[in-house]
């Protein structure tokens, strides 16, 4: 007799088969590539670039594990790793849903509410892309207007910055240390930017839990 599955069980279950299915095709795809034009890459040169980065990677896909689970639930997670892009989309969207549910992400409400909002984002984020592919030639001159170059540069701002004054009100003393960390950061190292925001979101996470444990043993919070 089958043996009925619990809904998490069936989580873990589907995340790992749609997981490894998408590392197989991500490395697939290469692999094709090289097979139908014949041009396969010099070894030696690869070698020593993924040698430069991958500790970086492998470092900061284990902490994004423990960092973004415990926020997203185990669905949210699974599909949010899936489909990418959590620092910037999918993790705003999911907490700000949350929030507005009023649950937690350890909560079955939270689950659902989390992973829900993770599968409506990515089909709107996709639809979006369809249709930017079937617009990109007639808006590309308004797209490439000067006066756009600067609303573009402050969507990310825009969005975490919403999200900061919900957060931030509610947890005043304990927002304090991250924001300096993260600004002091910012300012006085030239190598970190926009594209380190997937890093750094880790590192801000682990630093609060840190100062948050410190807090909370001696009564501040």
């Amino acid at each position: 007799m089958k043996k009925n599955l619990s809904y998490l069980d069936s989580v873990h279950r589907d995340g790992r088969v749609w997981g490894f299915t998408l590392l197989v095709l991500i490395i697939a795809f290469p692999i094709a590539v090289s097979l139908c034009f014949g041009a396969g890459p010099e070894w030696g040169p690869m070698a020593k670039a993924l040698l430069a980065v991958l500790p970086m990677y492998w470092a900061v896909g284990v902490v994004e594990i423990f960092t973004y689970v415990p926020m997203l639930g185990a669905g949210g997670a699974y599909l949010s790793f899936v489909t990418g892009n959590i620092s910037n989309l999918k993790l705003p969207c999911a907490i700000d849903a949350m929030e507005r549910a009023g649950v937690k992400a350890n909560s079955e409400e939270g689950e659902i509410i989390s992973t829900i909002s993770i599968a409506v984002s990515s089909i709107v984020t996709t639809f979006i892309i369809i249709l930017g592919v079937i617009l990109i030639i007639p808006i590309s001159p308004l797209l490439s207007a000067p006066v756009m170059q600067s609303a573009f540069a402050q969507l990310l701002p825009a969005l975490f910055g919403g999200l900061a004054v919900v957060f931030v009100s509610k947890n005043l003393k304990l927002s304090i240390a991250p924001i300096i960390l993260m600004l002091v950061l910012f300012i006085f190292v030239p190598a970190l930017n926009a594209g380190t925001v997937g890093i750094m979101v880790p590192v801000g996470v682990i630093f609060t839990l840190i100062v948050a444990r410190i807090m909370y043993k001696k009564g501040m919070l």
